[in-house]
């Protein structure tokens, strides 16, 4: 008999009532539990100041997959919690790192391999110079990397690189391909660690408020150096409030938010899948 991919959906902050712990991705959480063949545990790391009891020890754990939802300020992962990561993928876990804008979640930086596909304002920036300005202005005190892709709650255009990636595989769309994600207001910025050949860029979207491209996606396959991974440049195309946002967010998100994914049932469904396909790439389905 099959044994269940074990997935494990992780924050990187201990549980604070008014910020994005692990409830604020239930929807997420949900509709992977309800896919067969898997099994998702979902947790918050334990108090700041000391190595995770879950993270810390992730390499000696039975789970298959990592869903890391950076939502730290700088200090969410330990150097225990991160040696510990950066083993388990070692060992053929795979993960999906996920961030915000500006240094929300700079803690992953010391990830292997991974977290070097990440760029912040003041850790591991963007090799391109050119880059590194403010996108979105609405905001004033949300710096750079900060991408504005649109409002909470409505969804963007991507574009998927060729070839198409699994992940972003679309039967039922027009192309064969994934066309919508949700959309967020200052999205992280994610490349290709210039050193490391089994990474690519394979989805990018589009600026609203400067037309400038930017990545959304970047793919690591499965090497001799580790699992598969992807590094996402938002959690916020996987959060309840951006699936809903009758779902709620932490006080301090002072945007509007948008509609334009609850009028959508064809967004909704790209949204979704691109979540399993996540999952079941990771888990080891698909080609590439």
């Amino acid at each position: 008999m099959n044994q269940p991919t074990k997935i494990l959906l992780q924050t990187t902050i201990p549980f604070t009532e008014d910020d994005w712990h692990i409830g604020r991705f239930s929807q997420l959480h949900a509709l992977l539990a309800a896919e067969p063949g898997f099994e998702v545990t979902a947790r918050n790391r334990d108090p700041i100041g000391a190595p995770d009891s879950v993270l810390s020890a992730l390499d000696a754990s039975d789970f298959d997959q990592l869903w890391l939802f950076a939502v730290d300020v700088g200090d969410g992962l330990t150097p225990e919690d991160c040696a510990a990561i950066s083993r388990f993928r070692k060992r053929g876990g795979g993960m999906m790192v996920t961030r915000d804008h500006m240094d929300l979640g700079s803690s992953v930086c010391t990830l292997g391999g991974v977290g070097a596909a990440h760029f912040f304002h003041s850790k591991n920036l963007d090799p391109d110079p050119s880059r590194n300005k403010a996108d979105d202005t609405q905001t004033p005190a949300i710096l750079w990397p900060n991408y504005h892709s649109g409002a909470n709650g409505d969804f963007q255009q991507i574009s998927a690189a060729a070839p198409v990636h699994p992940v972003l595989a679309d039967p039922d769309a027009p192309g064969g391909v994934i066309r919508h994600l949700p959309s967020h207001p200052h999205e992280g910025a994610v490349g290709k660690p210039p050193a490391d050949p089994t990474a690519r860029v394979i989805a990018t979207g589009t600026s609203q408020a400067t037309g400038a491209r930017f990545n959304i996606a970047v793919a690591f396959e499965r090497s001799p150096d580790g699992g598969r991974a992807i590094a996402q440049s938002t959690f916020h195309h996987f959060a309840d409030y951006n699936w809903d946002p009758a779902a709620g967010a932490p006080s301090f998100v002072s945007e509007p938010p948008g509609s334009g994914l609850a009028g959508s049932v064809e967004a909704q469904r790209e949204v979704r899948l691109y979540a399993r396909n996540i999952a079941g790439w990771l888990g080891g389905r698909g080609a590439a």
